[in-house]
């Protein structure tokens, strides 16, 4: 039973950060999704040290509050002449180093630790449970990641052809009316809601991973922004469930094996995708030099 926890708090955490990764991928904001992951650590020390609590709705709260300050901040100076990528790790590496002190400083009583935030214990899941009513309903991370995925889902389902324009064109976006500012920020506050609630299973650094990876390998494999978010989140489950079992055979880092399963199924997409794979490339151009 202990199994089929982990392996769906893996899954939900694929699902919610590969769903908002294509979007992410689509705009080449990727490494903007690794600057919330980080940067939003003080937001959740800030949010703890108001509130007392180490309650979720508190903590996904502060993060997402401090994921927007993010995104601000990181526009603020490209508009300033600052470049792109300099503007990110800037904002990122301030906030994270600001959240770093934070909980040296505030939290060394409490089991609010960077190994906690960072890395995170996918192991522990089963036994986190919460009870409605007197009765156990399960580990309190599967209700959290389902609650996030659910929102993102419905939110993207609810603006698909919205999303979809901002991310192809903002420029046409923009002149048919559509508020591409309040879009953007709507997509970054679920990255920073779903950044939080992914902590607990498998931390904010491998949560880029997630972001990134499971999305590009999509990106590799289809032209059709329906069909990549389709592929995004079955290569997410693919990589989480494989990675876990993998974790088990070598008794190596659970995360860090999901990550490297899922950074496995993007080199094979990468070698032999029909559209982008560097070897079926080679073998139309030899083809055609043959026929030639």
């Amino acid at each position: 039973m202990n199994d089929f926890w982990i392996l769906l708090t893996a899954g939900l955490v694929a699902c919610s950060c590969s769903l908002l990764g294509c979007f992410l991928v689509l705009r080449r904001m990727a490494m903007i999704g690794d600057a919330i992951s980080h940067s939003v650590l003080p937001g959740i020390v800030i949010a703890f040290l108001l509130s007392g609590s180490r309650d979720s709705f508190w903590m996904m709260l502060g993060a997402s509050v401090l994921g927007l300050i993010t995104v601000f901040l990181i526009q603020l100076f490209q508009q300033s002449g600052v470049q792109s990528d300099a503007s990110i790790g800037v904002v990122f590496t301030a906030l994270f180093s600001v959240g770093v002190v934070l909980v040296s400083l505030f939290t060394r009583q409490v089991d609010l630790d960077l190994d906690c935030v960072l890395y995170g214990e996918i192991i522990r899941v089963p036994w986190d449970t919460m009870t409605w009513a007197g009765i156990d309903i399960g580990p309190k991370a599967v209700w959290s990641l389902g609650l996030v995925l659910l929102l993102s889902g419905s939110v993207l389902g609810l603006f698909f052809k919205q999303f979809k324009l901002c991310s192809f064109d903002p420029a046409m976006a923009a002149a048919v009316g559509i508020p591409v500012a309040l879009f953007h920020y709507v997509l970054m506050g679920l990255v920073s809601v779903t950044t939080v609630a992914s902590f607990e299973s498998v931390g904010a650094i491998l949560v880029v991973g997630m972001l990134v990876v499971p999305a590009a390998t999509a990106y590799l494999l289809t032209e059709r922004l329906g069909t990549m978010i389709l592929y995004s989140m079955l290569t997410g489950v693919i990589s989480s469930t494989g990675g876990y079992y993998i974790s088990v055979w070598m008794d190596a880092s659970i995360a860090g094996c999901m990550i490297t399963a899922a950074g496995g199924l993007f080199l094979l997409a990468l070698l032999f995708s029909p559209s982008h794979g560097v070897i079926w490339r080679k073998w139309r151009q030899r083809r055609m030099e043959q026929t030639a």
